[in-house]
């Protein structure tokens, strides 16, 4: 068990333990099913037991001790208040900020929690190796290290731009034995598809997912492994905010605004999800916060309807706010965000009200992002810095208007992978998209 401190004076706050359990937000939701005539190709893509959990309606699915065991090397992970950042806004004492800190696993962001068990799953069932596709290459990180751990190969097809832009996560992918493949490649009939039609296409997650699964469908003990989106992805991230509720519930502490930045949507349920059923049942006034970049604004700009989670047009139909499958963003260097559709789940709680999304141009997040650095500390990745710079203009707001305000945002992941970013923005060499 990990202590809650408070950073300024070092004051322990309380224990909480890992979860035994994920939490199903499909127990008290009906998120509408896949549909199309790809759904006969799941059995081919993924393994049965995440195909199960992809339709559960068990409230809560337990967590394999092996798994657990792996997650109790980093977590639970810390609730930290922002206290010097509170200083250098001049907050009032009633307006406060706190962040949980999902970028402590060891390869640095949330992502680690569905990848363990992903790799999990695969391994007991006998695959052999994993194929993935990665934007930032957080995910792709994750996966490497979780499949070393669960003895399966591992596959990772990543977005070009990214390639370019993060050479160092390639090579902690390659460090856990992955390989790491640029994309669209020259591997699948797909990529060279893509190659021809633009040479210098900055590629997209949904063109590497549609590499991934053309790569996994090629073999009969090869799969598919997804970061994000799927129901049975968000249900194992919530093991992040079964342990927020408790943290708080520790330092008694009620928020106000919950505040994640959302490019599948992984991260952001995984921390608020285990929130939504007292919202729900209680009408409560909790605000839910979920921020994505103006490059690509999927739940701000797009419609809610039937689309294809990736390019070629390989997945099963899904029902979410979609800027179209054929999409491709603006190179931004927040490459975790950059794709064209959210998760089911938080899609219907978009459209129903129950959440709602706000969008920021990519030089306002890394004012934000350099702020958090010089105060707190920790140079976040540029995904979390989105959920960073709402936070700030939310307590900025409160105490514009005098207004008593918790903010409790997810610091999704660091970003010492992204220093090319930031060198960037220091000599103002990128584009504001």
């Amino acid at each position: 068990m990990k202590l809650i401190v408070d950073f300024m004076d070092n004051r322990i706050n309380g224990f909480v333990e890992v979860p035994k359990n994920f939490y199903n937000v499909q127990s008290i939701l009906d998120i509408p099913p896949p549909k199309g005539e790809n759904i006969k190709l799941l059995p081919k893509i993924f393994p049965k037991e995440m195909l199960r959990e992809e339709m559960s309606k068990d409230k809560y699915v337990p967590i394999p001790e092996e798994v657990r065991e792996e997650m109790m090397r980093y977590r639970p992970t810390p609730l930290v208040e922002a206290i010097r950042l509170k200083k250098h806004l001049h907050l009032p004492e009633d307006v406060r900020i706190l962040y949980k800190r999902e970028d402590v696993s060891p390869t640095g962001s949330h992502k680690l929690n569905t990848a363990l068990m992903q790799a999990y799953i695969n391994s007991k069932e006998g695959i052999e190796r994993l194929t993935t596709e990665t934007g930032a290459g957080q995910w792709g990180s994750a996966l490497s290290y979780a499949c070393n751990k669960f003895e399966v190969d591992c596959t990772v097809y990543m977005v070009r731009a990214s390639f370019g832009q993060k050479p160092y996560r390639k090579v902690l992918m390659k460090l856990f034995g992955a390989d790491v493949v640029s994309s669209p490649s020259s591997r699948t009939e797909y990529g060279r598809e893509i190659i021809k039609k633009d040479p210098q296409t900055s590629g997209s997650l949904g063109i590497a997912i549609s590499e991934a699964i053309e790569d996994a469908l090629g073999s009969d003990n090869v799969r598919y492994s997804l970061g994000s989106v799927l129901n049975s992805v968000l249900m194992h991230q919530t093991v992040i905010g079964q342990e927020l509720k408790e943290q708080l519930k520790r330092i008694e502490v009620v928020p106000d605004a919950l505040v994640g930045c959302i490019g599948g949507g992984s991260n952001f349920a995984g921390f608020m999800l285990p929130f939504i059923e007292e919202k729900i049942s209680q009408n409560d006034v909790l605000d839910i916060v979920a921020v994505e970049p103006k490059a690509c604004p999927s739940i701000t700009r797009g419609k809610y309807e039937y689309d294809y989670g990736d390019s070629a047009e390989m997945t099963p139909m899904l029902k979410m706010y979609t800027l179209g499958h054929d999409f491709v963003p603006p190179p931004i260097h927040a490459g975790g965000l950059r794709y064209h559709g959210k998760a089911p789940i938080v899609s219907l709680l978009a459209n129903r009200g129950i959440m709602r999304t706000v969008a920021y141009e990519q030089k306002s997040i890394f004012d934000a992002g350099v702020t958090f650095a010089k105060t707190e500390g920790i140079v976040p990745a540029p995904e979390s810095s989105h959920a960073i710079k709402a936070a700030i203009d939310m307590a900025i707001e409160a105490m514009r208007r005098r207004e008593k305000k918790t903010i409790v945002m997810n610091l999704s992941g660091h970003g010492l992978f992204d220093l090319k970013g930031y060198e960037d923005y220091m000599d103002g060499s990128f584009n504001r998209a």
